[in-house]
Formats: C-alpha cells, sequence, structure tokens
C-alpha cells in the first residue's frame, strides 16, 4: 500500500516538473506576444498556464501587472496579492502590489508592501522612489524627500526619482528646491510631462506666473488633453484672476476626469467669485461625496453659505475645517473674514483669530535682519505702499486721495502693485508714485528682498486679512515700521506690525489693549475724493409720494437682524420700499433669496426692488431714488455710505461689538450727522421712522451735505492726508529716538 501511495507521488512530481517545464515555454510565448504589444494573446496564453499549474508566480505575476496597466486596479490588487501568497519572497511581487495599492489610495497598504520589497531588495531605486511618494501621501514628506534621495544615488540619472522628490519638496514648502529637482529631471528628459506640470505648480506658487504659464503649455503640447495638467492651468488662470479661461479649463478637465479634486475645487472657487453659487455647491458636495474629511472642501463650502448671507453655518464649517488640518490659512484667512459678518463677535473673538493666524502661520516666518540706515529725523522718508487695491476696487478709492495729495519733497512713495491685473484704475495710480514696482509675479521673500533693497522706511499694508494680501511678508519685518490702514483696518495680529490707523469711534479706547498694532487716530477711518460728476437730484419722496429707502452694498452683508429690523422701519413708515443693489444679484438664486428674507417678515415683494452690476458712474446715479440710506450691520458700508452721503443721502448707521460692525457710525460721526448713529437696534429704527418723517430736513441734507463734507476734516483730502503725513512723521522720528536710546547708528 506504502509503495503504491510512494507511487502516485512519484509521478505526481514527475507531471508536475513535466507541467512547470512545459508551463515555463508557454511564458516564453506570451512574454514574447507581451514584448510586440500582442496583449490579449500574453494574457490568454497566462491564463491557460494557471489552468494547467495554479500556482505559477510568473504568470500570476504578469496577468497581474497587465491588469495595472489596463486600469483594472481590484482585479490587478487580487492578482499580485496572489502572486505574493506564491512567492514570498519576490521584492517585484511586494513593489507591484505596492503600487497598486498606491492608485487604488490604500497608502497604509502600499507602505507595507513597499516596505518588504526594500527589505527583501534594499537598493531598487524604483521602489524607494515609490515608497517616497506614498509617504508623501500619509503626510510624512520629510521621509519622502530622503527617500528620493537614496533613489537618485543609487542612480543620478533617475528622472522620475527628481521628479518625485521635487513634488515631495513643492508638497513641505521648499519651493526653489523642488524647482531645481524639476528642471534636474528637464535637464535628463526634456519631455517629462510630469515635470514639467510640477515646474508650473512651483512657479505658480512662487508667483512666476509667466515662467508657469510657458512650462504648463509645453506639458500640454507633450499631453494634449492632460485633466491635471488643465486643472493647473486653470488653477494660474484663477490666480490670474482670468476667471472664464479657468473655468473653461476646469471644465476640460472635469470632462475627462469627472472627479478631479483639483478640477472640482477650482470650479467651486471659480463660481463663487462668478456669484454662481448653485454651482459652486454641486462642486463642493462631489468632493465631500469622495472625501467627507476634507479640509478645503468644508472651507468651500463654508464659503457657499457665506456668500448667500449664512453667517452662522458658515462658520460652523470653517471650525470643522480647523478640527481636521488646525494650521490650514486659508481656514483661518476666511473666518477673520467671515467674523465681521457674525453680530457677536467682539473685538476679543475678532483678534482672538487674527491672533491664531499669526500663531499658525506669521510666526513661522523667518523675520529679516535689518541695518539701521539713516536716522535723521527730519529727512525725506521713504514710504512703501503694499497693495492689491491699486484697481477698480473699494479700499483703491480711499488711497487714491491720500497718494494724489502726498508732499513728495517730505516723502518718497513707493507702490508695490500686488495684483496680476491692471485697469483703468492702475494708470490713475501709477504716476502718483515716486517709484511703481509691478510685485504681482514675486513671491513673498523676493517681495521682502525688494523692500529691503528698496530701504523702505514705513511700510504701509492695505489689504489686511482680505484677498490678494501679502501678510507674508510683513510677517517677515522688511521695513523697520508698518502699518496697515486704508483698505481693511481691523487689526492683523501679526507681532511685526507696529501700527493700525483708525479712529476713535472705529476703534474705541476699551478695545485697543486687544489688538496687535497700536492705534493712531485719524480725523476718520478712511476718506475719499469728492464726486462732483453726479448731478444734485430732487429728493424722491416729494414726486413719489412715499419713502424710499437705499442699501447699496454687498448682499453678504446683509444680516438677518438687519432684514428683521429695515423690515419692521418699512412696516412702521406706512407705503415705504426700498431698492436693494449689487452685482452679485444678478444671481437669480441670491435675488430670490434675498427677497425671501423679506417677504418671510411680512414685506410685499412689489415694495423691494434689486438692483445688479453696473457701472460706478450709474451706480452713482441710482441714489438719486433713494431718501433715505440704511447701513448693513453688523458688516457695516465704507466706501459705499461716503459715496451715499455725497449724494445728499443721509445713512442710519449702528455702533456694533466690533470694528468693521462701527466703520458706518465712523464716517456719519466724522461729518457731522452724530445723530444719525444709534447704539441698537431699537435706536437705529427710530432715526429712520424719524427722519422719514422730516422731508423738509431730508431735503435741507441732500443740497448742503456735499459742501459740508468738502469742509470737514475727514472729507477734505488735503487736510486728511497732512493728517496721515503726520502721523507717518510721528512714527519715524519714535523710531530715531528708540534707535538712538538703544544705541544704534548707521
Amino acid at each position: 500500500m506504502q509503495s503504491s501511495v510512494g507511487a502516485r507521488a512519484y509521478q505526481n512530481a514527475r507531471l508536475q516538473k513535466k507541467l512547470r517545464k512545459q508551463a515555463d515555454a508557454v511564458l516564453t510565448f506570451a512574454v514574447e506576444a507581451l514584448g510586440q504589444g500582442r496583449f490579449a494573446e500574453a494574457e490568454a496564453l497566462c491564463h491557460e498556464i494557471l489552468k494547467e499549474v495554479p500556482d505559477h508566480f510568473h504568470a500570476t505575476h504578469l496577468l497581474g501587472l497587465r491588469a495595472f496597466d489596463s486600469g483594472r486596479l481590484e482585479e490587478a490588487q487580487q492578482l499580485l496579492a496572489r502572486a505574493v501568497e506564491i512567492d514570498p519572497r519576490s521584492p517585484d511581487a511586494h513593489g507591484n502590489l505596492g503600487a497598486v495599492y498606491f492608485d487604488l489610495q490604500k497608502f497604509q497598504d502600499a507602505r507595507a508592501s513597499q516596505e518588504k520589497a526594500i527589505a527583501l531588495k534594499p537598493n531598487c531605486p524604483i521602489t524607494l522612489t515609490n515608497l517616497g511618494n506614498t509617504l508623501l501621501n500619509v503626510g510624512l514628506g520629510e521621509q519622502a524627500v530622503d527617500l528620493h534621495e537614496r533613489a537618485i544615488r543609487l542612480r543620478p540619472d533617475y528622472a522620475d526619482a527628481f521628479c518625485n522628490r521635487g513634488m515631495a519638496e513643492l508638497t513641505i514648502g521648499r519651493l526653489e528646491r523642488a524647482k531645481e529637482s524639476f528642471e534636474r529631471t528637464l535637464s535628463f528628459q526634456p519631455r517629462h510631462a510630469e515635470a514639467l506640470a510640477g515646474k508650473g505648480m512651483v512657479c505658480i506658487e512662487l508667483r512666476h506666473y509667466e515662467e508657469a504659464e510657458a512650462a504648463l503649455a509645453a506639458g500640454l503640447a507633450i499631453k494634449p488633453g492632460s485633466p491635471r495638467i488643465l486643472a493647473q492651468r486653470g488653477r494660474l488662470n484663477f490666480d490670474l484672476s482670468r476667471l472664464e479661461q479657468a473655468a473653461a479649463d476646469f471644465d476640460a478637465a472635469l470632462l475627462q476626469s469627472p472627479r478631479l479634486e483639483l478640477a472640482l475645487r477650482g470650479k467651486a472657487q471659480v463660481n463663487l467669485l462668478l456669484g454662481n453659487t448653485t454651482q459652486a455647491i454641486a462642486a463642493v458636495k462631489t468632493l465631500l461625496e469622495d472625501n467627507p474629511r476634507s479640509d478645503y472642501a468644508t472651507v468651500l463650502l463654508g464659503a457657499c453659505y457665506a456668500n448667500q448671507g449664512d453667517v452662522a453655518t458658515a462658520l460652523e464649517y470653517l471650525d470643522a475645517a480647523l478640527e481636521i488640518s488646525p494650521d490650514y490659512a486659508d481656514a483661518i484667512a476666511r473666518k477673520i473674514f467671515i467674523l465681521d459678518y457674525l453680530p457677536e463677535a467682539d473685538f476679543a473673538v475678532q483678534q482672538a483669530v487674527r491672533k491664531s493666524w499669526w500663531d499658525a502661520i506669521g510666526a513661522k516666518m523667518p523675520q529679516r535682519t535689518l541695518s539701521p540706515g539713516d536716522l535723521n529725523p527730519d529727512r525725506r522718508v521713504v514710504v512703501g505702499y503694499v497693495a492689491s487695491e491699486f484697481r477698480n476696487h473699494s479700499a483703491a478709492f480711499a488711497l487714491l486721495p491720500v497718494l494724489r495729495h502726498h508732499d513728495h519733497a517730505a516723502f518718497e512713495i513707493v507702490c508695490y502693485s500686488c495684483w496680476p491685473l491692471q485697469d483703468e484704475i492702475t494708470e490713475k495710480f501709477k504716476p502718483l508714485a515716486d517709484v511703481w514696482v509691478d510685485a504681482a509675479q514675486l513671491s513673498d521673500d523676493e517681495l521682502a528682498d525688494r523692500i529691503q533693497a528698496d530701504r523702505i522706511d514705513i511700510l504701509i499694508d492695505v489689504s489686511g486679512h482680505t484677498a490678494g494680501n501679502r501678510l507674508g511678508v510683513f510677517a517677515r519685518k522688511p521695513a523697520p515700521i508698518q502699518v496697515t490702514g486704508f483698505g481693511h483696518a481691523t487689526g492683523t495680529g501679526l507681532q511685526t506690525m507696529d501700527y493700525v490707523l483708525a479712529d476713535p469711534v472705529f476703534i474705541p479706547e476699551a478695545a485697543r489693549p486687544l489688538l496687535a498694532e497700536k492705534v493712531h487716530d485719524l480725523p476718520c477711518l478712511i476718506t475719499i475724493d469728492p464726486i462732483r460728476d453726479v448731478p444734485p437730484s430732487e429728493l424722491p419722496m416729494l414726486s413719489n409720494g412715499h419713502v424710499t429707502f437705499g442699501v447699496f452694498n454687498r448682499i453678504y452683508k446683509i444680516s438677518d437682524e438687519a432684514i428683521r429690523v429695515w423690515s419692521k422701519i418699512m412696516h412702521e413708515v406706512a407705503g415705504s420700499k426700498i431698492i436693494i443693489k449689487h452685482g452679485l444679484l444678478d444671481d437669480p438664486l441670491l435675488r430670490d433669496g434675498l427677497i425671501a428674507r423679506f417677504v418671510a417678515h411680512g414685506i410685499a415683494e412689489e415694495n423691494i426692488t434689486c438692483l445688479g452690476s453696473t457701472s460706478r458712474h450709474e451706480h452713482l446715479l441710482a441714489f438719486a431714488k433713494v431718501d433715505i440710506s440704511l447701513d448693513t450691520f453688523p458688516q457695516n458700508g465704507g466706501i459705499s455710505t461716503w459715496e451715499s452721503l455725497y449724494a445728499g443721502v443721509p445713512v442710519v448707521a449702528k455702533l456694533g461689538n466690533g470694528s468693521s460692525a462701527r466703520a458706518g457710525g465712523s464716517i456719519v460721526t466724522a461729518v457731522g450727522l452724530d445723530d444719525w448713529v444709534a447704539g441698537d437696534d431699537d435706536g437705529y429704527a427710530a432715526i429712520a421712522c424719524k427722519y422719514a418723517a422730516q422731508p423738509a430736513l431730508l431735503a435741507t441734507l441732500r443740497t448742503e451735505l456735499p459742501a459740508r463734507i468738502e469742509a470737514s476734516p475727514a472729507g477734505n483730502v488735503e487736510i486728511y492726508t497732512r493728517e496721515v503725513e503726520a502721523a507717518y512723521r510721528r512714527f519715524w522720528r519714535d523710531h530715531c529716538a528708540g534707535a538712538a536710546d538703544r544705541g544704534e547708528a548707521a
């Protein structure tokens, strides 16, 4: 019996040996077919082998590779896992299985497989750089760079390893080194599309937009229609404010890759700026379906709610994003901006979130070492204005009169223009500067270098925490005195910012210890040039027979609390109507939503007029239809308040809890209309109702207000500019005195 069993075992062994020998011969034909591109034949031969020899490693491995190359990832995973089971000591099988896991975004599994491959074969450059890519995706950027460098040391001409190292360096913020890595890749393989895309990406981060455009164009010439490169070009167009081109690029990318993260993200961002909130929400929800813990998708959803005026929900999403990524700069920046729209957010709350930006972002930036320079307190002072608002922007109207009236004998004016596009307003600014610097394509370090080279004494931040700001430059402290004002002077939280320009109403004395900056008072927070190109108009209520209130402000400043108070006023002022004007009201979703909020308070739809985007001249002419303007709250108007006053239309304002909730009161008080400023909702409504019943007074104000404004220190732009310059001279003299006390010398 035993001999019979032994004989059968012997025969089976001989048969298996024969089958394996035959299988190896068939495998040779399969490999040959594979090499000649006859993929179906190669796969068929491997399947024949496995029918006879189910545990044939090479046939299983080859089929796994074919499935991988064909994009059949689940099948590839099963086959390569089987190959590893057949031969656990095959580094190639472990490495290839890791590559499949990587494409399936199973990064921990990929890491385990690739580490086994390296343990079996420590000096395989391909597996080393693949593991580097995996580690980058689990947040281990430094270790990723080390692995790519190990691969490069083993194979110094390994272009892919240089490209992968560049991606890792880009992710961890080593921008210049990343650029060098991509350029090294291109020195080996000039048509390496991924390296060209990577170079484009790093150039976007460095603001080297022309170089980025050339790199991405070259990448698309090699890989026409590549969704990833198209999405990067969309991002470039977005940064350059070419929104229509950006939208086209993102749509083209999504046509080929409908769930590509970067393209969906870009589509949401573009549509937010274009006012297409519905499309933005759709893109964000797709992102969140794929990754419910996506920090940037969560932030964008918050921005969508902010666009609709739902500040509380917007803040919930921003806080959720910060729970995922506590140092996510965009989430902090948006929270700073949106908190200005929350009624209960007081100075303490607002300044705390600004400090969180400094702690998470600004404090990590290396500060510059400055030489003392010429410390003569009476010499000509070099003032640098850093702004993205030298264009058609509300802050430009506050800055233009100051620059136009500067005393160039006492102050040298250098303007650093940080917005990529220029317009007719830009052309008005250029001749007002002694030196004009197009800084949009300078990185923060490069701009800080330029500011130091220009030996700026006082550096002015115009943007604050708004779009296009260069607070990263101010965090580096490239000038001895740094000041924020004119555009978003609500405090920055930067320990490197010395002063904020404000007034006693905008930032009251009790709140000042909460700010990182010292507060210097001007006659008013901001001023604007007199408006003389709009003809005087008659008081509309005299011919209409009813009062017309006006709100010519951003609609996301219109809070539920404001609508409640305005509705109360309209109920009390019989027959009154309201005109609301803002560009986003071209969007039917936002327009209908705004009207519905009034209707919910019993205001008839026919008493609400919504006006959309127009030229500024037409915008100003529209004040002729308004008897009394109602300031938004808690986020007040600024330039819109001045415009209304110059049109002869007084503004009802209310002092709120934070700085942005006091801007309207600041301006209205500065022109002598203190009795138009309330301390609470009831007082606000009472003022509106009181003056709505005094047409004679309103008619007088309509005639006299423009001249009264120009006679005030806040409205007389020459007097206002002299006050600004007196502040600059005081800052400079205090600096010189402090330097002398410290024993510094030129």
